[in-house]
């Protein structure tokens, strides 16, 4: 835990305090924020609360009383509700403005970990409950230089690997048969080639499976890929190394002389959807100008809505990256979630639209790295659907 810049942070928002809670680790944030061990036994409620001046608080229960001991500052334990009560009442006495993982109405679940009740009780007290999210994306989701260069080591090798892929799928179609699973395999062998790690193997769906968004190959489910096909592949990893980050990337190409002029069509929406998303961003960080996830979602929207395709556009627009795929930053988002988390510097992001259609589906993905002055796609821009 980094207490000085936590504090700073608080300052520079103008908020009081971070307060965290937990139970049983309902609060995942919270231990990673913290330094916490992931692995501690939790039966009883504790608290932690971080002012924007002075000296943290610490409040235990008396049979797990070294809990927070990594933690600095001073402790207060308790072993009746009605002391648990008395000391949160002390502990906020001169506390107005608090953040905690919550989010109003529930619209950023991501972070909104708090359970009802323990909010009530804050606020009974008559303190402000802010959302932390803001905290939790910088503490959570900007990357070091070293997670930086380690993002670029993962693009090298994977947008290598996506070239590959393409080359591998003719060749073998050609000289006989494959399947999705196969191929998925085959991205397996050349991730462990290559020091790459990820939480799930990477999508590879042909025709209609490629107009399921999360659709997975298995040995028991998993089409032949054939001449004439439509395919998208959907990558992800990072290196396997200590806080390493991801790079996670979707193509799309058609096994044949050339796509029909309808694969091109949808294309080249989803591209320039794409593409209005990356300079939204740009724009912004250009002008110094604060920018959210939701502004984002709704500039790439907007191009696939005028298209016609809106209702086939199902998913948010992108999502933010860091350690796990899946990271704690702002999210590109008007449509799950009206995210109005700040794109921060040092963070990453997807962008990646989709058009889904029951005979196939498009998406393009390309990751974009935020620097306090200037925004960047990370790896290649797909212009074109790939002829395999």
């Amino acid at each position: 835990m980094d207490l000085a810049a936590i504090q700073a942070a608080l300052r520079e928002r103008n908020i009081d305090a971070w307060l965290f809670y937990d139970h049983h680790h309902r609060d995942p944030i919270a231990y990673r924020v913290l330094g916490l061990p992931e692995n501690l036994m939790v039966t009883r409620r504790w608290l932690y609360l971080i002012p924007a001046e002075g000296e943290p608080v610490k409040l235990v229960h008396k049979i797990e009383a070294g809990h927070l001991d990594s933690l600095p500052g001073m402790k207060l334990q308790y072993a009746s509700w009605q002391e648990l009560f008395d000391k949160i009442k002390s502990m906020l006495s001169n506390i107005r403005d608090i953040a905690m993982q919550y989010s109003p109405n529930n619209l950023v679940f991501y972070v909104s970990l708090v359970d009802g009740g323990t909010i009530e009780l804050v606020r009974g007290l008559g303190k402000n409950v802010i959302s932390s999210g803001d905290l939790v994306a910088q503490f959570e989701a900007t990357w070091s230089e070293e997670q930086i260069a380690s993002h670029f080591m993962a693009r090298d090798a994977i947008d290598a690997i996506m070239a590959a892929a393409f080359q591998e799928i003719g060749n073998r179609v050609r000289s006989g048969k494959t399947t999705e699973y196969e191929i998925q395999k085959w991205f397996m062998e050349a991730f462990h080639r290559e020091n790459l790690v990820t939480d799930d193997p990477p999508i590879v769906a042909v025709n209609a499976n490629s107009g399921n968004p999360h659709y997975e190959p298995t040995a028991e489910r998993s089409a032949e890929i054939r001449e004439g096909d439509f395919v998208l592949l959907d990558v992800w990893g990072k290196k396997s190394t200590p806080t390493a980050v991801y790079y996670d990337i979707t193509w799309v190409g058609f096994i044949g002389r050339a796509p029909s002029d309808r694969m091109r069509e949808i294309f080249e929406i989803v591209r320039q959807a794409r593409d209005a998303g990356v300079s939204a961003v740009s724009s912004a960080i250009n002008a110094f100008r604060p920018i959210a996830g939701w502004e984002v979602d709704r500039a790439v929207r907007n191009v696939i809505k005028k298209s016609g395709f809106g209702d086939y556009f199902i998913h948010r627009t992108g999502h933010s990256i860091g350690t796990e795929v899946h990271a704690n930053g702002p999210n590109m988002d008007d449509l799950e979630t009206h995210d109005e988390r700040q794109i921060l510097p040092n963070s990453c992001f997807s962008i990646e639209p989709g058009i889904y259609l029951p005979e196939f589906g498009v998406r393009s993905e390309v990751n974009m790295l935020v620097r306090k002055n200037s925004a960047e796609v990370t790896g290649r821009m797909q212009r074109e659907i790939v002829t395999i």
